[in-house]
């Protein structure tokens, strides 16, 4: 019971420093974007909303909502001098920088999870769950790029320029690669009329696996290179 307590006050600390700063102006961006959208389509009856296009919807909410978490992290830690505290804890790397981004994860999911649910209601009946599991995929391996590059760069501006360009170069590759098993952005629910659904699935197979072994080589360079104490003290 000791240590559950401790954990979740751990996890506690941990989210009021994501929700510190500026990251509210995210959240609120990315639900503004959301919420007009929204409007926009159901003012429209003309419009037909696709599982295709709500995944696109919500992509980009998601991408905006980690993205300060994941790139200024380090960051506000050297600010407020709480780097040089981590640095004193024994194991830090495994104890708290890896609940902070458990943390950041499981909250960008749920938030997403409730916007897949609002869609579901108000645009087009959607599997809620694994609709939400499905967006994860590009949004994590996002999110783990750019704690790695803020191992890198150690300066929250430079790291968020560089994910930010970054992300235009995949965006615009996934317009090059289309239904291809390397596109970061590959749409889940829009099926090529080229392929079968054999192919389909062996592509989305392979696509999210490259995506989860990309996430857990980017935590662990992060982890990695958040030992080096000189490099941050």
């Amino acid at each position: 019971m000791r240590r559950a307590g401790l954990y979740l006050e751990v996890a506690g600390y941990n989210l009021k420093i994501i929700f510190a700063n500026k990251f509210i102006f995210f959240l609120l961006g990315a639900v503004a974007f959301y919420i007009l959208i929204t409007v926009i389509d159901l003012l429209n009856p003309e419009t037909y909303f696709s599982e295709a296009d709500l995944y696109n919807l919500l992509l980009f909410p998601g991408l905006l909502i980690i993205f300060y978490p994941s790139t200024f992290g380090i960051q506000n830690d050297v600010d407020t001098r709480m780097i040089e505290v981590l640095f004193g804890i024994p194991d830090y790397r495994y104890k708290v920088w890896f609940v902070r981004l458990i943390n950041i994860f499981i909250l960008v999911y749920l938030i997403l999870l409730s916007l897949t649910f609002f869609s579901s209601v108000a645009l087009i009946p959607v599997p809620v769950f694994s609709f939400t599991l499905q967006l994860m995929f590009p949004v994590f391996f996002m999110g783990a790029l750019g704690f790695m590059l803020s191992t890198v760069i150690r300066n929250g501006n430079g790291t968020a320029a560089v994910l930010v360009l970054t992300g235009l170069i995949f965006w615009i590759s996934s317009g090059i690669l289309g239904e291809n098993e390397w596109n970061i952005f590959l749409n889940t629910y829009r099926f090529p009329d080229a392929l079968t659904q054999t192919m389909w699935q062996e592509m989305l197979f392979y696509n999210r696996l490259y995506l989860t072994v990309g996430i857990a080589i980017a935590l662990l360079a992060g982890l990695f290179r958040l030992q080096k104490r000189e490099k941050y003290v």
